[in-house]
């Protein structure tokens, strides 16, 4: 049974720094799970950018993982819109590796905040699915807990 997931998150930097720093997140010396980033498609429409990445990360796999996971990095999309007219900035992720086991796509909205000024609010949905037979509710219960203990 597929886990919906959904939190927003305040950050104290403006919507300007917030959109810079997304684009400036990977390589980064804190970020070590990320093992690659390459840039797939990049191009301007109705005076947006569309973009589309490849990352190559990894992640530690629980014990009870192991038989249904061998490798040790998965590679995930991530693609994005940024309207600098509206500022919003919106991003989707997804793995592309082990999608049977757990999939995981996750929708970031980031906009100006109304209520704080100066401030920027992101609004983060995630859907976790597994196709694992017998094993698929314990798979998504425990791709929900690890993404919300993620955002802690």
């Amino acid at each position: 049974m597929p886990r919906f997931f959904s939190d927003t998150i305040i950050f104290n930097y403006n919507w300007d720094q917030v959109a810079q720093g997304f684009w400036k997140r990977y390589p980064n010396p804190n970020s070590k799970h990320v093992l690659s980033e390459d840039t797939l498609q990049r191009e301007v429409r109705s005076g947006r950018l569309f973009t589309k990445r490849l990352l190559s990360k990894t992640n530690s796999t629980p014990k009870w993982a192991e038989r249904f996971v061998t490798a040790k990095h998965v590679h995930i999309v991530e693609e994005s819109i940024v309207d600098p007219k509206r500022r919003v900035l919106i991003t989707y992720t997804r793995n592309l590796g082990y999608a049977k086991v757990m999939s995981v796509t996750e929708k970031v909205v980031y906009t100006e905040s109304e209520e704080h000024p100066g401030k920027t609010v992101a609004l983060r949905s995630a859907w976790i699915d597994s196709q694992v037979k017998g094993f698929s509710r314990a798979i998504c219960a425990f791709g929900y807990e690890r993404f919300k203990k993620k955002l802690q």
